[in-house]
């Protein structure tokens, strides 16, 4: 059984954001959702998510616990990786919690999340790759987001940190045919000049950027050779519209102002609760109903097993064994 003084809170700084942020980006040539404001909500949950595995791994390091990086089954064609201790992989499962009023309950009273539940959707916990011997470990990221155009100006107003982006649809991400998109402008409609980033991908697939200055009103053809563009990258939100031309799709998209999302997770603090081995989480986890309420979502999209957070096992005991 877990008490409260089993749970670990642990420091988030900003450089966990900018590598979700970057895995985020590496993984967008293979998402598969149709791109509206749920599908941003999503994103900065994977990059929440990434965040933490860094966390998770930095603070093994800083108790000189050794632990091996493996590549896993990935979801999609993008790289992931998961920690291995003593040969036991490790399958980390964090959830955002970004609602002010539970972020300000969660930092005053850590407490709270023995009454919550650990979760797992049944469709993942029960493919194929899983072995008897991995551990499900759970977390709490505590942390705010820009969901909203107004909660955006009021983080620029305030100079905090951000990364404004736009995701390109599915043809400019993974175009049917694998070959150079040829001759790609940028034009601004803005009386600023304007630095933007473009994130896509080279012949082999790797990951290539390229970042322009774009001048008021004037047209700039990108040097670098690009098979595919995810997204694009500003520093602030332009005031007018952007257009990018490609010769190989033959045509020209253009993002308004209002189109620009903030990625930026500001995270807070950070609770590892504690583990449970896969076979004893399969005997002990109930069935969950998609569309229940939780202390994490306010409605689950999937069905999950749910296991208190209080019946899992402290951390520290797992590390002792290390």
């Amino acid at each position: 059984m877990l008490a409260a003084s089993d749970i670990l809170r642990v420091a988030y700084t900003p450089d966990l954001t900018t590598g979700g942020i970057n895995h985020a980006l590496n993984s967008l040539a293979y998402a598969s959702h149709p791109i509206d404001a749920s599908f941003y909500e999503t994103l900065r949950r994977a990059i929440a998510n990434t965040a933490v595995e860094l966390a998770f791994r930095r603070h093994l390091s800083q108790l000189d616990i050794p632990f091996e990086v493996h590549p896993t089954a990935p979801f999609s064609a993008a790289e992931r990786y998961a920690v291995s201790l003593n040969g036991q992989r490790c399958d980390l499962r964090s959830y955002l919690i970004s609602r002010r009023e539970q972020v300000l309950a969660l930092r005053n009273n850590p407490a709270a999340l023995l009454s919550a539940s650990a979760l797992v959707p049944s469709d993942q916990h029960a493919r194929a790759g899983h072995k008897r011997n991995d551990l499900y470990i759970f977390a709490f990221l505590a942390a705010l987001v820009t969901a909203s155009q107004t909660d955006l100006k009021k983080a620029l107003a305030k100079n905090q940190p951000h990364y404004l982006a736009h995701v390109l649809p599915g043809q400019w991400r993974k175009p049917t045919h694998w070959n150079p998109l040829g001759r790609l402008a940028l034009k601004s409609e803005s009386e600023e000049e304007l630095l933007i980033e473009i994130c896509g991908q080279a012949s082999a697939r790797e990951m290539r950027r390229e970042i322009l200055s774009l001048p008021p009103k004037a047209k700039v053809n990108v040097t670098n050779t690009f098979y595919s563009i995810a997204a694009v990258h500003v520093r602030q939100i332009p005031n007018a519209r952007i257009g990018i031309y490609c010769e190989a799709l033959e045509e020209a998209y253009v993002i308004a102002p209002e189109a620009w999302h903030n990625l930026w997770v500001y995270g807070l603090d950070l609770f590892f609760t504690g583990y449970s081995p896969y076979v004893e989480f399969a005997q002990k986890a109930k069935p969950l109903a998609s569309h229940s309420r939780t202390y994490q979502y306010e409605r689950t999209r999937v069905k999950n097993l749910a296991l208190p957070i209080a019946e899992l096992k402290p951390l520290n005991d797992l590390f002792e064994k290390r």
